[in-house]
């Protein structure tokens, strides 16, 4: 029989700040707060004065600032060979994203590059990136493939982004997006997307290499009814989808992939109110990508207006990628959603830490700090979590915990 109030059993035990949970997506605030952890996960949080009687290993005072979860990149391309540093000054010179693409640039310079690279000097390259995303409060990623395009180059890739979850103190989700771009080998899209179906996604899916499936809809890349097909044979193979959809254009690749419950649509500057509907049936959520519009200094804004309206889960991430969004710091990137697509700085945590965690199918466990949910959490060096979207980098990052554990 269980002993009656019997104390609290804890490996750690943190306290001394002020913490913004993010449960529902909102800031719900606790002053001086504590959050007791056992086995990598959270087992209780609320007011230090209202503890329980408790046993722990160790107790950790943070000495101030804010803890919000461990903020989440929902959407990143970081293995990847060279960089195209040339074309950011070709587009600076007037030369568009779709010329550039045509002359064999964008994703196809990026595809040779990451060709030609061996694993190990990827693994080198990505794992520089990622320690840059970690050190500004990052505990989790998603890293796509998709600049192999092939079946051994995109193992390649999946097999880096495997290592660099096994070798850092951060979680790794991967996706397998094959169907970025064009191979040079190929010159009918159909034939390609017959050979993703055919040939790559089964050998992925059977070595159990991705977590998602990813793919471009846009003219310069793949239309909605070829993704249907591709996203046909990923639903068979148990894979989850995501879309990078209504970037340049509306095409309808958002109400096309919310009919397979797509975990994200990414991009959507174009997105429509018929597609703010399906994603909302779908249960989708919206990934913003602020780096990307601003690299391209586009004009077409995402609807926010209508996505809050549909209470649609709105992410941001850094589309860490060579060509459209060099960009390291998520932080940057919740700034940037506030200012140049009018979020406000809640909007923008709940983005980088539960509706990321939605984006990526893992809001059951990650994204707010909660009971039962995993003890990553991030202590800040500020007066206010607003903060977090207002300075425009610094190291603000005091504490990083995951699965329980202080990490560097």
């Amino acid at each position: 029989m269980a002993q009656l109030n019997a104390p609290l059993v804890l490996d750690s035990l943190w306290y001394g700040a002020h913490i913004a949970t993010m449960k529902n997506g909102h800031y719900n605030i606790i002053e001086h707060g504590a959050i007791g952890v056992l086995a990598g996960l959270i087992v209780w949080v609320g007011p230090a004065c209202e503890l329980p009687s408790y046993l722990t290993a160790t107790e950790h005072d943070l000495g101030g600032g804010w803890v919000t979860p461990g903020l989440i990149d929902c959407h990143t391309h970081l293995v990847f060979g060279g960089n195209r540093a040339g074309e950011f000054e070709q587009r600076l010179n007037g030369i568009s994203y779709q010329d550039i693409a045509k002359q064999g640039g964008g994703i196809a310079a990026s595809v040779k590059a990451t060709r030609d690279a061996s694993e190990a000097d990827l693994f080198a390259s990505a794992h520089r990136r990622l320690r840059h995303l970690m050190s500004d409060g990052v505990t989790t990623v998603e890293i796509k493939s998709g600049y192999g395009l092939s079946l051994d180059s995109e193992l390649k890739m999946l097999r880096v982004a495997t290592a660099l979850g096994n070798e850092l103190a951060v979680t790794v989700k991967r996706t397998c997006l094959a169907a970025h771009a064009m191979p040079p080998e190929f010159d009918d899209k159909d034939t390609y997307i017959h050979y993703l179906c055919d040939t790559l996604l089964p050998k992925i899916a059977a070595l159990n290499m991705a977590d998602a499936v990813d793919a471009f809809c846009e003219g310069i890349a793949f239309s909605p009814a070829q993704i249907q097909r591709y996203f046909k044979k990923a639903q068979a193979l148990g894979l989850a989808v995501k879309i990078h959809a209504e970037q340049l254009s509306s095409l309808g690749g958002t109400r096309m992939a919310a009919t397979f419950n797509a975990l994200s649509a990414d991009h959507i500057e174009f997105i429509e109110p018929a597609d703010v509907e399906a994603i909302k049936l779908s249960g989708t959520a919206a990934v913003l990508l602020p780096g990307a519009f601003y690299t391209l200094k586009e004009t077409q804004v995402p609807p926010i207006h209508l996505l809050r309206q549909h209470q649609i889960p709105m992410a941001i991430a850094t589309d860490a990628n060579p060509g459209t969004s060099p960009a390291l710091s998520l932080r940057l990137m919740m700034n940037m959603g506030c200012t140049l697509f009018g979020l406000t700085p809640e909007e923008a945590l709940a983005g980088t830490t539960l509706h990321a965690a939605t984006a990526l199918g893992i809001s059951h466990s990650h994204g707010s700090l909660e009971t039962g949910k995993v003890a990553d959490f991030i202590c800040w060096d500020v007066e206010s979590p607003g903060e977090l979207s207002y300075w425009l980098g610094g190291r603000l990052v005091k504490q990083r915990i995951q699965n329980g554990v202080p990490t560097q």
